[in-house]
């Protein structure tokens, strides 16, 4: 039996974890990481966040009731600098940031995988909903969505490698949630009726963008709201407030409804438009990471946000590794910033940050090399 660490959030998810591996005859310890900010004010009780005050001591209780050690590792350094900070500069400057998918790829399968190591363990797991498996016939690992469609993370979870996955395992990701809750009742762990968390968890308050002007103050700065032609047709209260898509709060007196359509942090300004303008034929992303090796200009579904569902689309790739998403039909609200994860079936091929969108049909200058333009 190996050694393993679980990362123990003080949910229910990664308590059952531990405890299916505990019970399989594993070697288990149990890490908390302590992620809260000092300058944030602790969790009030009750609140649906992760990673609080209140949830090291569920995870402790958690530990003992399986007997096995626990340990709290001080990761708010990392934390404030990796996820806040750019979960911050993102919306100043105008684009919708992910703090989950910030914090797996730098905090969770970064950092706290380099501590597991250096605590002689051989994996990591976690109480994520998604799959792990091995291609036979190219020894490549997989990842794939969990059995609960409605409890999938694997969109959050599109940027681990080939390295981080030989090391991770996922062990409730075969159960539905009614299923992890039995089994937590089994166990009688203390967290078995536990709320699953919600807000964000550096903003127990839930107001993002109070935190974002706090610290990235000119994006707090009231500024015009104009619309599609450039006239002024309002005020907003600074532009760490909005996001595109966002029709509520706009404070607009328009017999048709408006929405964000562009954020344009340069001028301090808000785009508004119709519904219809919000529409894109295509995205372009960067940052891009592969799962698998990337496909020849492929068809795949594609999922722009955790909660929504899957749609058709067409990968193409250009030379400097950015990755261009032709929508089968056009999507609304996509925006900067925003992740988007490839699918193939069942199985995760990668995924990317928007870093622009556009309307019209790709130059056949940047379609791959042996793609003919149609």
């Amino acid at each position: 039996m190996a050694r393993l660490a679980v990362a123990m959030s003080g949910g229910v998810d990664s308590a059952v974890a531990a405890a299916l591996l505990t019970e399989q005859g594993h070697d288990v310890i149990g890490l908390t990481m302590n992620l809260w900010p000092t300058w944030v004010p602790p969790a009030e009780e009750g609140s649906r966040t992760c990673c609080g005050i209140n949830a090291i001591d569920d995870a402790r209780a958690v530990a003992r009731q399986l007997g096995i050690r626990h340990y709290v590792l001080n990761l708010r350094e990392e934390f404030e600098r990796a996820v806040i900070d750019y979960f911050c500069d993102e919306y100043a400057r105008g684009r919708t940031p992910n703090p989950c998918i910030a914090c797996n790829q730098a905090i969770k399968f970064r950092v706290l995988l380099e501590k597991v190591r250096a605590l002689d363990c051989e994996h990591l797991a976690t109480g994520h909903y998604a799959r792990i498996d091995r291609d036979p016939a190219t020894g490549r690992f997989l990842l794939r969505r969990a059995v609960d469609a409605a409890k999938d993370q694997s969109y959050v979870l599109y940027g681990l490698t080939q390295t981080q996955l030989a090391r991770v395992r996922f062990p409730v990701g075969g159960y539905t949630k009614p299923e992890i809750r039995a089994v937590a009742r089994r166990f009688r762990l203390p967290v078995a009726e536990k709320p699953d968390s919600q807000e964000i968890c550096f903003v127990p308050s839930g107001s993002y963008a109070d935190l974002v002007a706090a610290r990235r103050p000119l994006a707090g700065r009231p500024g015009p709201i104009v619309d599609q032609q450039g006239a002024v047709v309002g005020a907003h209260r600074g532009i760490a407030h909005y996001t595109v898509g966002q029709r509520r709060g706009l404070g607009l007196a328009e017999r048709e409804p408006r929405f964000v359509v562009g954020i344009d942090p340069s001028g301090n300004a808000l785009v508004v438009g119709e519904r219809r303008a919000l529409l894109r034929e295509r995205v372009v992303l960067g940052r891009v990471n592969w799962i698998v090796p990337p496909p020849p200009p492929a068809e795949v579904t594609v999922r722009m946000r955790h909660a929504a569902g899957e749609v058709p689309a067409r990968l193409r790739i250009r030379p400097d590794g950015q990755v261009i998403v032709e929508f089968a039909a056009p999507q609304p609200t996509t925006a900067p910033g925003q992740a988007v994860a490839f699918y193939d079936e069942s199985r995760v091929v990668g995924g990317g940050i928007i870093e622009s969108e556009e309307h019209s049909k790709p130059h056949p200058k940047e379609m791959n090399d042996h793609e003919q333009p149609e």
